[in-house]
């Protein structure tokens, strides 16, 4: 892991980077450069006498923040999908519902039963 040269330094060096970078995107090169985030090389950026539009940087915390919420929907939708797909229902009386009568009365693994099976298996 690369880490991230501190704030009094990087405004300092960055002085010289700049007349020397030749990327299209300031911000994207000095957030590689020095390891930081984009809105921090945009603050730094601006330290330093460097133009950065707002505009630039509110499109910027858009798309950051639609990243956010699409990494977030996505582990939602994972733990999800594995919580239906590996649980089993369970009460008082069964550990393990494995569905329902006709009638709607449970059936599955009681506890004790769970129990047996656990150490059934402990001891081979």
């Amino acid at each position: 892991m690369k880490k991230t040269p501190k704030r009094e330094y990087r405004l300092r060096s960055a002085k010289d980077w700049i007349k020397t970078y030749s990327g299209n995107n300031v911000v994207k090169g000095y957030s590689k450069k020095y390891s930081v985030d984009k809105l921090c090389a945009i603050k730094e950026l601006r330290m330093i006498g460097f133009e950065i539009t707002e505009e630039y940087e509110n499109q910027l915390q858009k798309s950051l923040e639609s990243q956010k919420q699409q990494r977030l929907s996505l582990k939602n939708k994972r733990e999800d999908e594995l919580n239906a797909s590996c649980c089993y229902e369970s009460d008082e009386y069964f550990a393990m519902i494995l569905g329902y009568t006709s009638g709607g009365f449970p059936y599955g693994v009681t506890h004790e039963e769970m129990e047996e099976i656990k150490s059934e298996t402990e001891i081979k």
